[in-house]
């Protein structure tokens, strides 16, 4: 139970715009009574600057003020099988939770070509974009062979300076046949595609990241970005990581993007094991200015 002085100070703390206060508060705050604080978060103070809580009416789609609702079946190059829209049953809010679904369905999409799978992917394009501070998201994610969830950002210039010059940060990144890790990967020039700055999380136990919700995130400050999955660090990365001659391109504002692709060249595809529907549960992404940072954008 709460001490009563706890509970004023939180009350203060959610009445206060533009509140101040260490990650470690921060992340219990919501206006969803069910949305969790992570088991140890850092203590740096922190202000909370821009925030998600999927708190629209359920069946609503994701609020276009914030995101960008991808509709396309390009596989980015990775060879993926799914086709991205915006329709309710691949995209929706449901009980302050965005949920993005993978579908085994044939679907001819507006530019005509069709798919064999269905999904989600929305993105913060335009919308907002951040240089520096701490990035989160709480998620539960799907499990099966040839699925794979990400939350992720991509370099806002990525219209001028096409990828990886742009710069990808993979704040979490799953691949269905490791159901107990997941990856945080840095890609640039010279370090991209397969042999990207990168290193994994593993649930103790043989716990599987999709029989809950876990928080993941980085901490990103002028040459160094440390992961982070609920609130333990288990990558840093640096500049001086970067193999010799190398550019850390990390230094310009970037935006979120959220997906659930289905298959590709790193997991695979979907086999006869996979069982689809399969769900990506976004409880929140927040975003918090560290306290000695500059101003983001």
């Amino acid at each position: 139970m709460l001490r009563f002085e706890y509970f004023v100070k939180v009350l203060v703390l959610l009445l206060t715009p533009a509140f101040i206060c260490p990650v470690a508060v921060c992340q219990g705050l919501s206006s969803s009574s069910d949305k969790q604080t992570s088991a140890s978060a850092p203590t740096k103070k922190a202000t909370l600057i821009w925030s998600d809580e999927f708190n629209g009416p359920d069946g609503s789609q994701p609020d276009t003020k914030k995101w960008d609702l991808v509709e396309n079946d390009s596989g980015y190059g990775n060879r993926e099988l799914e086709y991205y829209t915006t329709r309710p049953v691949n995209l929706h809010l449901k009980k302050g939770q965005l949920i993005l679904t993978a579908r085994n369905e044939n679907f001819r999409g507006p530019d005509g070509q069709t798919r064999a799978y269905t999904s989600a992917r929305i993105e913060s394009r335009r919308r907002f974009e951040v240089q520096y501070g701490r990035i989160e998201a709480r998620i539960m994610l799907p499990k099966g062979q040839g699925l794979w969830p990400a939350f992720w950002m991509l370099g806002s210039n990525s219209d001028s300076v096409p990828w990886p010059g742009c710069g990808e940060i993979d704040i979490m990144e799953n691949v269905g046949y490791e159901p107990s890790t997941v990856h945080g990967s840095l890609h640039g020039p010279g370090y991209s595609g397969a042999n990207p700055l990168t290193g994994t999380y593993t649930l103790p136990d043989k716990g599987r990241f999709s029989d809950g919700f876990h928080i993941f995130a980085i901490e990103w400050e002028p040459r160094e970005i440390r992961f982070y999955v609920d609130g333990r660090l288990f990558e840093t990365q640096k500049a001086e990581s970067l193999p010799a001659g190398k550019q850390w391109v990390f230094d310009h504002p970037f935006y979120i993007v959220l997906n659930l692709a289905v298959g590709g060249y790193w997991p695979g595809n979907p086999d006869a094991t996979t069982v689809l529907p399969a769900k990506m549960l976004v409880d929140y992404v927040r975003v918090y200015k560290l306290s000695d940072q500059a101003t983001l954008h």
